[in-house]
């Protein structure tokens, strides 16, 4: 990435740029998770309630939300806000659906007598990490639950913290979590590794947290399987001269109220509208409740970029790699199609990032720090495995055993070269 940074730079002018980003020692974190998870993993439940007391000051003794505490979140539940936590259940169901479809079986014949192909199948136990966070994030449940039931995993549990917002249990319950959990942070991620007395384990965990939660994942992967391992979230604005600096503006800051550390900017080919968005982030920030996060997050992380010509925004853009990218061009379909390193694109200037936050279908739990070079975000597809099987008769046999003989033969695997020759024998 550096040397695609100094390829840049004479393409580019930077009207503003973030702090330089220091690499922070993680070390204290690695530590404290480490020895979370060794506890959790030798005392179960114990361990989990002692955490909860020193990290969460809950006293609780039973874990699991019972079903009347379920259905009472629901019920309490504002009917406005219910009707909308639907709506955005059935548009990621919808969204999830039309992807499942295209992930098909596959049955053919390679060769004559020699059938390859593969079956899709679910994940059995899905593990959803809902984060508290600095706000209840509603949809966040949906995100992460939703397709895991479309894709047919078997049990689907839901973690969230001890103080997480009654809304978001009703949430939980509503996107079809087989069983909550009220237990937060890196305890949580390894009693869904390992398993307590009364916390399943589970094959897969996926949802965004924070830093311990992130070192957590980390730590278990291979025990478990993960979705990614998730940063600050992150905007980023590809605009020509017919970008509209007040929108562009409104869509930075409202995702930079995510978070101090969010990542949010602009890359355009534009000088006047470069300087009027930041003239139109200065203003919105005078009357913007969350200044307190957002305007942090822009003075130490946010960026304006004035590219020499659209080339150079596009390769710069696919240097950021964003996990929102936003198009404000004025032909946003075929830029669009220049683009390829993100993890959720927003084609013309009608489509926020916050109708995906929110309702959309799309799901929001994306790829960040440059992880969209490599990886898209979650979707039906994480809850399945795509596994291969072959069979053959004796003209695959024919077909394939001599040189499997031959190729073992060359590298000395005699036990394999003698499996190889044995079915060919006893034709």
């Amino acid at each position: 990435m550096a040397n695609r940074s100094r390829q840049l730079g004479d393409k580019i002018n930077h009207l503003k740029q973030p702090n330089v980003l220091s690499i922070s020692d993680t070390a204290a974190i690695e530590a404290v998770v480490k020895d979370i998870i060794a506890n959790v993993r030798a005392r179960g439940d114990d361990a989990v309630g002692e955490y909860a007391r020193t990290y969460d000051r809950s006293d609780l003794v039973t874990f699991e939300v019972s079903l009347e505490d379920r259905l009472e979140a629901v019920a309490n539940l504002d009917p406005q806000t219910r009707k909308d936590t639907e709506f955005a259940i059935e548009r990621v169901k919808t969204f999830a659906e039309a992807q499942l479809r295209t992930i098909l079986p596959l049955e053919f014949d390679a060769l004559p007598g020699l059938h390859l192909g593969h079956r899709v199948i679910p994940i059995e136990v899905v593990g959803a990490y809902v984060p508290g966070g600095r706000y209840p994030i509603l949809s966040a449940p949906v995100m992460t639950i939703v397709p895991a039931k479309v894709a047919g995993c078997d049990h689907v549990i839901a973690c969230l913290p001890p103080n997480a917002h009654p809304a978001m249990i009703a949430g939980c319950h509503l996107s079809g979590a087989d069983r909550i959990f009220k237990v937060g942070g890196a305890q949580a991620i390894a009693a869904m590794a390992f398993g307590t007395e009364t916390i399943p384990a589970v094959d897969k965990i996926v949802g965004p947290g924070n830093a311990y939660v992130n070192e957590a994942k980390r730590q278990v992967f291979g025990q478990v399987g993960i979705d990614q391992l998730a940063g600050p979230s992150e905007i980023y604005i590809v605009a020509d001269e017919t970008g509209d600096a007040e929108m562009i503006a409104t869509d930075l800051l409202a995702q930079a109220e995510h978070d101090v550390r969010t990542r949010v900017g602009l890359i355009t080919t534009d000088l006047k509208l470069a300087k009027a968005a930041l003239e139109a982030v200065e203003r919105q920030l005078a009357t913007l409740p969350t200044a307190d996060v957002a305007g942090v997050a822009w003075r130490d992380y946010g960026e304006i970029t004035v590219c020499a010509d659209e080339a150079a925004m596009i390769e710069y853009s696919d240097h950021i790699a964003a996990e929102h990218l936003e198009v404000h061009t004025r032909d946003a379909h075929a830029t669009a199609g220049k683009l390829r390193n993100y993890g959720s694109l927003f084609i013309g200037k009608l489509a926020s990032v916050v109708y995906s936050d929110k309702c959309c279908g799309t799901n929001h739990t994306l790829p960040t720090m440059a992880a969209g070079r490599y990886t898209g975000g979650l979707w039906v597809g994480s809850y399945v495995k795509v596994c291969t099987h072959q069979w053959l008769d004796e003209r695959g046999v024919a077909a394939v055993a001599p040189p499997s003989v031959r190729q073992s033969r060359t590298e000395g695997m005699e036990g394999h070269r003698r499996a190889a020759a044995l079915r060919l024998s006893r034709q």
